[in-house]
């Protein structure tokens, strides 16, 4: 509301809970500011009235990352989920699952349990071959798991962090999958220049910024790049 008083030639709005920031942007609409939502609120962007949303769609992204694991011999997985009531994070594991199946498993959103509710996971379940971990986190602490039960498994994860980075180079982790958040910020500013310069000029449909891969043919360039064009 704040933002919409300035009276901005448009707004670039994140939208992790509608019911808290719904009306808010519905009230920007109506005073005839351009709004564009990024990164969270996919499923209600256009209810609030946002021309449209860039983001990475989770249940496409989960597919993706199922799609690979599936090609490079997952047969049977656990999805290691550090909040069970978040949708988006339900999607990744739910999209993997179209290809390879899975069972959730609540890994905690603790670093330091981590890896004991995995090694609890990983050995209530000794017939999987796969693991995604929703979370650069849960990643992490898996992985140590992983490796203190000796056990190999396909790893594949959702995010990027140094740790992830290194244990990617280190052949650990087959992939991580990026949502390219440099486009989630880059590309609503150019669509809503193109929009107020070009006659209401805009893309048919919103704008997937993700699922990208990083594994270990692109890790080390991807990591030099981190925080400034990435």
């Amino acid at each position: 509301a704040a933002a919409a008083a300035t009276q901005p030639d448009g707004m670039v709005v994140s939208l992790p809970d509608p019911d808290a920031l719904g009306q808010a942007i519905k009230d920007a609409v109506a005073a005839g500011i351009p709004v564009i939502t990024m990164n969270s609120g996919l499923e209600s962007s256009k209810e609030v009235g946002a021309l449209m949303h860039v983001g990475q769609p989770e249940f496409l992204a989960g597919q993706a990352a199922g799609s690979r694991a599936k090609a490079e011999g997952a047969t049977k997985a656990l999805c290691f989920i550090q909040e069970a009531y978040n949708t988006a994070l339900n999607d990744r594991c739910n999209g993997y699952g179209e290809s390879v199946p899975t069972k959730l498993v609540d890994s905690s959103n603790d670093p330091a349990t981590i890896p004991t509710r995995a090694a609890a996971g990983l050995q209530a379940n000794p017939d999987i071959d796969a693991v995604l971990s929703v979370g650069p986190h849960v990643c992490v602490g898996v992985q140590q798991a992983i490796d203190e039960l000796g056990m190999s498994v396909h790893h594949s994860c959702f995010d990027l962090s140094p740790p992830v980075m290194d244990m990617i180079n280190a052949g650990k982790v087959k992939y991580t999958i990026d949502q390219q958040q440099r486009l989630q910020g880059y590309m609503p500013v150019i669509t809503l220049h193109l929009y107020n310069t070009g006659a209401g000029l805009l893309p048919g449909a919103n704008i997937p910024s993700g699922p990208g891969f990083v594994d270990k043919s692109n890790a080390s360039s991807v990591a030099a790049l981190a925080g400034v064009d990435r």
